[in-house]
């Protein structure tokens, strides 16, 4: 058996989308709607803990906003979250959200090298597509041979509903592909559909629990700008690349 595919998450693995583009888009939408509401970096750090926009929002209503009047509270969360989504789209195609440290590089040799690419994500399908064609291209779209977002499954990260799809639609077993993610949701996720995976923390989740993976980074690293090894077997290897994915693969797939 051989490593045959890489399997990404999107926000906070692939670039800083939490931060620097889902929050903005959050608040932006709020002051549209006349809301009276604004999220702070923090509040936004906790609410993380509830995937998918529509049911974040339901649960900020819930553990927040108590009084707020709302005759149907699901229309009114994806009404909310899809003006967001608008919002978030606009801010992506500014070009404000490069990819994080390493990921274009690691991109780039895995499709060379024949490596099939595919998305696991729990955000929309405009999203992945926004933040895919203004950081790599249009063209870029045809790497990834499957691209399972938050509409494909009935139920989200944790639960690895869109994991299993995607190997499912690849015709793959678990054992032939890596999966990549941030938090431990994620790690959940891609643990329960019986992948292996390679963590890069961010801000939101430097302090969460990844037990059972392969190793935790702080980024992918480049050449010129080594990865920080937070846990996992160390080796020789500086930044993420088909030699040291394959060297993981061996030892733990």
């Amino acid at each position: 058996m051989s490593l045959k595919a890489l399997i990404f998450d999107v926000d906070g693995t692939l670039a800083n989308t939490e931060r620097d583009g889902h929050l903005i888009a959050f608040n932006l939408a709020f002051k549209e709607l006349r809301l009276d509401w604004a999220w702070s970096n923090e509040l936004y750090h906790q609410l993380l803990d509830v995937t998918g926009g529509q049911l974040r929002i339901k649960h900020y209503l819930k553990n927040h906003k108590p009084e707020f009047e709302c005759e149907d509270v699901d229309a009114f969360a994806k009404k909310v979250h899809g003006l967001k989504t608008q919002i978030y789209v606009r801010l992506v195609d500014t070009g404000a959200i490069p990819l994080r440290t390493g990921v274009v590089r690691l991109f780039n040799e895995a499709h060379k090298a024949g490596l099939r690419l595919a998305i696991a994500t729990t955000t929309t399908p405009a999203n992945v597509d926004a933040l895919i064609i203004n950081t790599l291209g249009k063209e870029a779209l045809d790497w990834f041979e499957v691209i399972g977002a938050g509409d494909c499954v009935p139920n989200l990260k944790p639960a690895g509903d869109v994991y299993r799809w995607v190997l499912e639609q690849m015709n793959l077993a678990p054992n032939q592909a890596i999966a990549f993610e941030d938090s431990h949701n994620g790690i959940v996720a891609a643990t329960e559909a019986g992948l292996k995976t390679l963590v890069t923390i961010n801000e939101y989740t430097e302090s969460h629990n990844f037990d059972g993976a392969m190793t935790v980074l702080n980024h992918l690293g480049e050449p010129d700008t080594p990865f920080h090894l937070i846990t996992g077997d160390k080796t020789d290897a500086t930044y993420v690349n088909v030699d040291y994915l394959k060297e993981l693969y061996a030892k733990y797939c």
